[in-house]
């Protein structure tokens, strides 16, 4: 009977702290996805920055996954899209970066199902004006002033925002490419 005593006690703490650790959210409740960026074409990998354009990658793929595969889905696990983000990083030995760019965007990519976004504006005039991609123009020179160069490479990393139509934030995978900008 005492032994008995003496582990109630020690039985209810390791009760409430396995309790106190459990979340309201499992994986098994409804907005439990996972948003990918599966495929894309038409990646720019060379950009001429005194063409004066926008830089687009021609198609994108974006995949929502049910964590729990073969689990009951509904649509409150349908993402609706609602902005992205290109963020640069340097590529060469250069340390200044074209701010990042965040934009609104529309859509909805349903629970184990895609969504396709063509023409997607990954640079604009925002990261064209600015240093380093703005020495590049021929009426500043043509060169890097940091590095000396005419080629300034940059990483794009691109980032999808959103949330299931039951409330919960969803971010995707960052996906990353290189671009070369030339005169």
């Amino acid at each position: 009977m005492r032994k008995t005593l003496r582990l109630l006690p020690l039985s209810l703490l390791m009760l409430s702290v396995a309790l106190s650790g459990c979340n309201q959210r499992t994986d098994k409740d409804e907005g439990s996805v996972i948003l990918t960026v599966s495929a894309f074409d038409g990646l720019p990998i060379q950009v001429s920055v005194n063409g004066g354009s926008l830089v687009q990658v021609g198609e994108l793929t974006l995949t929502s996954v049910a964590k729990e595969p073969g689990g009951v889905t509904s649509s409150l696990q349908d993402i609706e899209l609602q902005s992205y983000e290109v963020v640069f990083t340097r590529a060469d030995t250069g340390t200044r970066i074209p701010p990042k760019k965040v934009n609104g965007i529309f859509g909805i990519v349903p629970v184990n199902g895609t969504d396709t976004i063509d023409n997607l504006d990954v640079l604009g005039a925002d990261q064209l004006a600015n240093p380093p991609l703005s020495d590049l123009l021929f009426q500043n020179g043509g060169f890097d002033t940091e590095t000396g160069s005419t080629i300034v490479q940059l990483n794009v990393n691109l980032r999808f925002f959103g949330r299931t139509l039951s409330g919960d934030q969803i971010s995707s995978n960052t996906v990353s490419w290189l671009i070369e900008f030339t005169q």
